[in-house]
């Protein structure tokens, strides 16, 4: 059975995409930063799953944490056997304006976005390691084409992951290990529900921007990713694909 890991799974993007690949007939490692609640909900995702007949089994790592990715890595390979399959979703936000981001704000933030998915793909397919045929799927974000206020270290690191997507795919071609990206645009997760309350008015400010008149949701990004990670797209790799209800056709 072939093997996924998607970090930051504990909810949202994440949480869909790991229950949209178990539903493809992959085991699926679910990562968890190693915080109470997180791994709470990752343990719940998982046991839906199994629950569902399918296999998954959660691994709580920081993936800024080298040693700790490749402490994740092996406990997978034990459990669950070599990755074969990545989703990078664990993402760092933060909403401040520009000239206000501290240091400290800007290193978090590159640093899981970034130095968290170089780390995990080094562990899966660096050296030799992991399956010839893999396949890496990054999460960036619509903002990385259009720009956001308030977001300049979030929006930067996203629109990085596109870099870092097509230089992989280079990297990784010859082993027909396969490297794309989705581009999710306001997708309501979680996470916005409980930072935006008032609905109707995020509603509202995102439909206006979107030629489909519909909220976005964490299921029509994994649905991106299940076609990215599957055979009909074995012929596509270094791409993008917008998942934003024509977000950055306006």
């Amino acid at each position: 059975m072939r093997v996924a890991l998607v970090t930051g799974g504990s909810r949202g993007i994440g949480a869909a995409c790991a229950r949209r690949l178990a539903r493809d007939g992959m085991a699926v490692a679910i990562n968890s930063y190693p915080d109470g609640e997180l791994l709470a909900q990752a343990k719940e995702v998982a046991e839906e799953i199994r629950d569902n007949g399918g296999d998954a089994a959660v691994f709580a790592a920081d993936v800024t944490d080298a040693e700790a990715v490749d402490e994740m890595f092996t406990d997978c390979e034990q459990q669950l056997g070599p990755v074969g399959a990545l989703v990078l979703n664990a993402a760092a936000t933060g909403r401040l304006p520009w000239d206000e981001i501290t240091e400290d704000a800007w290193d978090k933030v590159s640093s899981v976005n970034l130095k968290g998915a170089f780390l995990c793909c080094r562990r899966a397919f660096g050296e030799g390691r992991g399956h010839d045929g893999g396949s890496i799927v990054t999460v960036s974000s619509v903002q990385a084409k259009v720009g956001a206020p308030q977001s300049l270290h979030y929006t930067t690191t996203k629109a990085g992951l596109l870099g870092f997507t097509r230089s992989l795919a280079r990297e990784l071609g010859s082993r027909g290990i396969r490297v794309n990206s989705v581009m999710p645009g306001a997708i309501q997760t979680e996470e916005e529900l409980q930072a935006f309350p008032n609905q109707d008015e995020v509603r509202e400010r995102v439909l206006a921007k979107q030629i489909l008149q519909r909220r976005g949701l964490a299921e029509d990004v994994a649905g991106a990713v299940s076609f990215l990670m599957s055979p009909d797209s074995g012929f596509m790799t270094g791409q993008t694909l917008c998942v934003d209800g024509g977000w950055v056709l306006l």
